[in-house]
């Protein structure tokens, strides 16, 4: 059978479009090249590299930033001339950076509601028997005693205060029903 017609259309080629450039740009545009959102606001495209990390006051190569001193003992010590400070065009860089690095860093480890319910309900009803805890109904997927114990010492783990308080009424309640 036949093709529709106006179907297939023939491809042609642009020749006035400028290859190179284009894969440079399209390479420019899909790479990351810094994370930081301060540093790429900062960027004047006309500079170098260099140039631009001066102004902002990092450094391209760590090592001739700060040279490290050889430890040969001399007879005199000579006061070595520090270098000029360079102007910093672009302070805020550096301190947006500086305040963002001294931020606090976030909880990288947290656990599933799942298995903070499942941990509060097996203390709660069991205590401190493992053994029944592996018995229990709601061990759906079925852990072994040694498995039950380790998740409940990660939930003490990553969560300390919350477990002592979860604790305290626990007990709490122990001796309001006595």
């Amino acid at each position: 059978m036949p093709k529709a017609k106006g179907k297939t259309r023939r491809q042609t080629f642009s020749y006035n479009v400028n290859r190179k450039r284009l894969i440079q740009n399209a390479r420019r545009k899909a790479a990351s090249w810094v994370e930081c959102s301060h540093i790429p606001h900062a960027w004047d495209h006309a500079k170098s590299v260099q140039q631009n990390l001066a102004e902002m006051g990092l450094a391209m190569d760590p090592n001739k930033a700060v040279p490290l001193r050889k430890r040969k003992v001399k007879a005199m010590d000579v006061d070595v001339e520090e270098r000029p400070m360079e102007l910093l065009r672009k302070p805020y860089v550096l301190n947006d950076l500086e305040a963002e690095a001294s931020l606090p860093e976030k909880k990288g480890n947290v656990q599933s509601r799942d298995l903070i319910d499942y941990v509060c309900y097996m203390v709660e009803k069991h205590g401190e028997d493992y053994k029944a805890m592996a018995r229990d109904e709601k061990n759906y997927y079925p852990r072994t005693l040694k498995q039950i114990q380790n998740k409940i010492n990660i939930c003490k783990h990553f969560y300390p205060a919350e477990w002592r308080t979860f604790i305290d009424s626990l007990q709490k309640n122990k001796r309001e029903v006595e």
